[in-house]
């Protein structure tokens, strides 16, 4: 599969770009930035083209990976989806319902295979945990925790990020924990609370349609010995944790890119894909208008 990168920022460059170019089931063709002088310095350290027209990165490809802020990577996914091309897309989808909504319609009328990577999703030991938790059932609550230090922490890379400070830790990390509970305990009926608490920490209460309910809490400013992330279980059979990841983030890109082979090959959709992705971003944004239609 000949692919391309959109993106040239701190995490396509620490991701994307070695995990595509260590691929062996994908020939990375080349990079599109919104800077070119970037997009040209990121393709020269792997030794690929630097594309300045988007458009003829996608006339070259048989997908695109996206590295980009989510409102600019759902325009751009909508343009390669119509142009038939597979997607490699990060979280959060977009930011919007909206722009959710017309990506996975350009996706399903494209007939194009799409994945999002939800971190977690593709790291062995919590994928076992998520699968085996599924196959349980009887959960009656879920409590998770993503705590990030992002704005805390000297020289975070993503400290920077405009859409990051504008959106906080809600369309941040929200979709990493969101990726977790909603398999197990299905999708939400509804959010039944949304608070705000120190910083950009924000608090949500999940009724879900299995019967179970949940409390997630998030933050890109949590002090740097207090970040890191959990998820509890309790049910019938008892008490369960999500297992620590181990490993670096470029081989769970590297499977996520495996996930969009095999979905492009045999047509069956991946459990993280557009659809999923946009269930993630309708509840993110009831969410946002319940935080911001009360008093902080």
């Amino acid at each position: 599969m000949r692919i391309g990168l959109l993106g040239t920022g701190p995490w396509a460059r620490a991701a994307h770009a070695p995990a595509l170019g260590e691929h062996p089931g994908l020939d990375f063709v080349g990079v599109w930035g919104r800077r070119p002088e970037a997009a040209g310095a990121l393709a020269a350290v792997h030794g690929v083209r630097a594309y300045e027209d988007v458009d003829a990165l996608l006339a070259d490809v048989d997908a695109v990976a996206v590295a980009l802020p989510p409102a600019v990577q759902a325009e751009l996914a909508v343009r390669a989806a119509r142009a038939g091309r597979h997607l490699l897309l990060d979280k959060p989808l977009a930011t919007t319902v909206a722009q959710g909504r017309a990506l996975v319609e350009a996706v399903d009328a494209a007939g194009v295979a799409s994945v999002v990577f939800f971190t977690t999703r593709f790291q062995p030991e919590p994928q076992t945990w998520i699968e085996e938790q599924t196959r349980v059932g009887g959960w009656f609550t879920g409590r998770a925790q993503w705590l990030g230090a992002v704005f805390t922490s000297e020289a975070n890379p993503f400290a920077a990020s405009p859409w990051r400070r504008e959106k906080g830790a809600l369309w941040d990390v929200g979709p990493h924990a969101l990726s977790v509970l909603l398999p197990v305990l299905g999708e939400p009926r509804r959010v039944t609370a949304a608070a705000y608490g120190p910083g950009d920490t924000v608090h949500l209460v999940l009724d879900h349609a299995g019967g179970a309910s949940s409390s997630t809490t998030l933050s890109l400013t949590a002090p740097p010995a207090a970040a890191g992330a959990m998820v509890e279980l309790r049910g019938a059979s008892g008490v369960t944790a999500l297992p620590e990841a181990r490993g670096d983030v470029v081989p769970a890109l590297g499977r996520a890119a495996d996930a969009l082979i095999t979905a492009a090959a045999s047509g069956e959709p991946h459990p993280c894909d557009a659809r999923f992705a946009f269930t993630v971003t309708r509840i993110l944004a009831t969410a946002e208008t319940l935080l911001h239609s009360g008093t902080r």
